[in-house]
């Protein structure tokens, strides 16, 4: 699994280093081998065989403590948090019976922050 996901993503880079796009990078630590890409400037996503509820309610947890829900439907998969000038968007979606794919998108003061996404993403699997 870790070899297959190593050859998704040099194919990857390298379609879009070819392509002329900015490439996407990826984004590790401590999550250990699962790591998550940047799909755009406010946006990072990622794959994971966690549990659907362990992972919701990670989510759940961590966007209560940086600021105030202002939306959640768990059968939809989707969380929005906002702060004075923060605000995230967290969509979680059932991609097999036993993986899930997690996008986390933050903005603050209306411009792109991949940090905040990257720092809330990593704080939810760990949790989860």
């Amino acid at each position: 699994m870790k070899k297959i996901f190593s050859y998704a993503v040099a194919v990857l880079l390298l379609c879009a280093n070819l392509s002329g796009c900015a490439a996407p990078f990826i984004i590790g630590g401590a999550l250990g081998a699962m790591g998550a890409i940047a799909v755009s400037k406010d946006t990072i996503q990622a794959d994971t065989d966690k549990p659907y509820d362990s992972v919701w309610e990670s989510a759940m947890r961590v966007t209560g403590a940086r600021g105030t829900i202002t939306k959640e439907d768990k059968s939809k998969g989707y969380i929005d948090m906002e702060n004075k000038s923060l605000r995230v968007y967290i969509r979680i979606s059932r991609l097999t019976r036993s993986t899930i794919r997690m996008k986390i998108s933050a903005r603050k003061h209306h411009m792109p922050n991949i940090e905040e996404a990257q720092d809330i993403f990593t704080k939810i699997m760990e949790g989860a």
